[in-house]
């Protein structure tokens, strides 16, 4: 495994021959401890000891004779390909406001509190304009969000007519939302000196 790098490999490798079992228990269980060191990302993960020791496994190729505190995992374990993750199948109305937008109105009509409602409402329409204006070049003006929002509620919300929605300016701009997306790779060249 390359994110443990050589050392580790080399450290397994020498573990593999030290024939004292308890003395090799030991060995390993300093090997688990650096190789937690060197990926602390798995750290995020609730049973991080555990793929550890699977990783450690793997990269002993199963010849560790150990006591390990967990199941030893079989190599057909890790061969077999993983079960197909389902994709959901939908239908969206309007795709430049996606589901999210579906979902949020679903949610809206479940309010009671007509002021809680109508703020919650107009909400969602802010958000349904940043999505056209994400998808779109041009500009979008409120009466063709609250037409949208009116005809995906199914004429169930609805906001008044002169309802004044965010401003373009008081969005985000479009170079600050493609920074976060796509943040920029950064190009380190070296000129030579002579």
């Amino acid at each position: 495994m390359p994110e443990y790098g050589r050392i580790v490999q080399n450290m397994v490798d020498y573990a593999i021959h030290i024939p004292d079992r308890a003395e090799r228990n030991a060995a390993i269980q300093i090997i688990i401890d650096v190789m937690g060191n060197i990926n602390p990302t798995l750290r995020d993960n609730r049973d991080y000891k555990h793929k550890l020791w699977d990783h450690l496994h793997l990269i002993a190729d199963f010849q560790l004779d150990i006591d390990c505190p967990f199941e030893v995992p079989s190599m057909d374990h890790f061969l077999g390909k993983p079960d197909r993750v389902p994709y959901p199948i939908s239908k969206i109305r309007f795709r430049h406001y996606g589901k999210i937008a579906e979902l949020l109105i679903e949610k809206a009509l479940l309010i009671t509190d007509e002021e809680k409602k109508f703020e919650y409402t107009r909400q969602i329409a802010n958000h349904m304009k940043i999505s056209y204006l994400t998808w779109n070049k041009d500009n979008v003006t409120d009466e063709i969000i609250l037409i949208a929002l009116r005809e995906l509620s199914r004429d169930r919300l609805t906001l008044p007519a002169g309802t004044v929605l965010a401003e373009i300016k008081d969005l985000p701009p479009k170079s600050v939302i493609t920074k976060k997306r796509f943040p920029q790779k950064q190009n380190h060249t070296f000129k030579k000196r002579y």
